[in-house]
């Protein structure tokens, strides 16, 4: 079973408010990997960005990329999105779609997710939520 970060994990690392390295080191036996939607959230911070910050963001960026596995949307992602989406509209719990993709894909693959939003994640029955310290 893997851990799939959030772009929030990510980005509290990029701005200094979380170690990120030193979390994922201090958990040597564990896998993480990247939703795609989650890569697509931060190129988009790193394209908003202009000048020396946004060649900064990149540089950082590519450097946490290097090393994750980008799990893809699939067809079975898609079916786990569909059935989650439908959950949690009937329930009146919806939460925001890139984090419903996340929160598919890591059900889809039994994965875990990495965030700093528990409210949001916390309401897909069945997904693991940790919250990094």
């Amino acid at each position: 079973m893997a851990i799939i970060l959030d772009a929030d994990v990510i980005i509290g690392g990029e701005k200094g408010t979380f170690d990120l390295h030193g979390w994922v080191a201090a958990r040597p036996h564990e896998r993480f990997e990247l939703a795609a939607i989650t890569v697509a959230e931060l190129w988009h911070g790193v394209e908003r960005a202009t000048g020396a910050r946004g060649a900064k963001r990149r540089r950082y960026l590519q450097s946490v990329l290097a090393p994750l596995p980008i799990i893809h949307y699939t067809e079975e992602t898609a079916r786990e999105h569909a059935r989650v989406w439908a959950e949690l509209e009937k329930s009146g719990r919806m939460i925001g779609y890139y984090d419903l993709i996340v929160a598919a894909t890591a059900l889809e693959r039994g994965s875990k997710v990495a965030t700093f939003n528990k409210r949001h994640f916390g309401q897909v029955d069945g997904l693991t939520v940790i919250v990094p310290k």
